[in-house]
């Protein structure tokens, strides 16, 4: 780590005298813009002296560049997710977790003109628990056939027959949260008080 460290330091003084050459700039106005000596920048550029994180932070600003680009930092990795749905069984799937094994979370979105019509009962290993979030999502489970409007939440063990649909010709979108091992999704809510509190 320490030897990161001299090598990312070391390689500063070259950066910086490419940057201000690269931009046409002085020392005395690169001193002006930055509050630091023309002899410090000198030495700086030079590698005659290690930059302190006092000295980098108005450099940085100076040349317009992002301080992990000045002393060429390893890129991190973009926080941000990329989610791409997936077209399969006349559904689209999108997957909103990102790691293997326990439970995973979806978000499905079956169409109106959905293929899904006539129910065709499946089992797997599981268990499964759906949120219906807009539309109206037909399940038959084993002999029963039940309608779940928006707000509505079913769970059920992926080991009986099971089937879900559009359950008129409107679309429908709800999650799904699936466990392959048969792991249950845990829901705590506060207790009601008893009446009269």
């Amino acid at each position: 780590m320490d030897d990161d460290l001299d090598q990312a330091l070391d390689a500063v003084g070259p950066r910086l005298r490419a940057l201000r050459r690269e931009r046409q700039t002085t020392l005395a106005a690169l001193s002006a813009a930055t509050g630091i000596s023309v002899s410090t920048l000198s030495r700086l550029e030079s590698g005659g002296r290690r930059p302190t994180l006092e000295q980098l932070l108005p450099l940085a600003r100076a040349h317009g560049v992002t301080l992990d680009e000045l002393v060429d930092a390893p890129q991190t990795g973009d926080p941000r997710i990329h989610l791409r749905p997936v077209m399969a069984h006349g559904m689209t799937i999108l997957p909103l977790t990102r790691r293997a094994g326990g439970i995973q979370a979806f978000k499905m979105v079956l169409p109106a003109s959905s293929s899904r019509k006539v129910p065709s009962p499946q089992t797997h290993e599981g268990y499964e628990w759906l949120y219906v979030l807009n539309g109206k999502l037909r399940l038959v489970l084993g002999e029963r056939d039940l309608i779940l409007a928006p707000g509505e939440a079913a769970e059920f063990d992926t080991r009986v027959p099971h089937w879900f649909g559009a359950a008129n010709a409107e679309p429908v979108e709800f999650l799904s949260l699936f466990g392959t091992q048969g792991e249950r999704a845990h829901v705590r809510a506060r207790p009601k008080p008893p009446a009269g509190k």
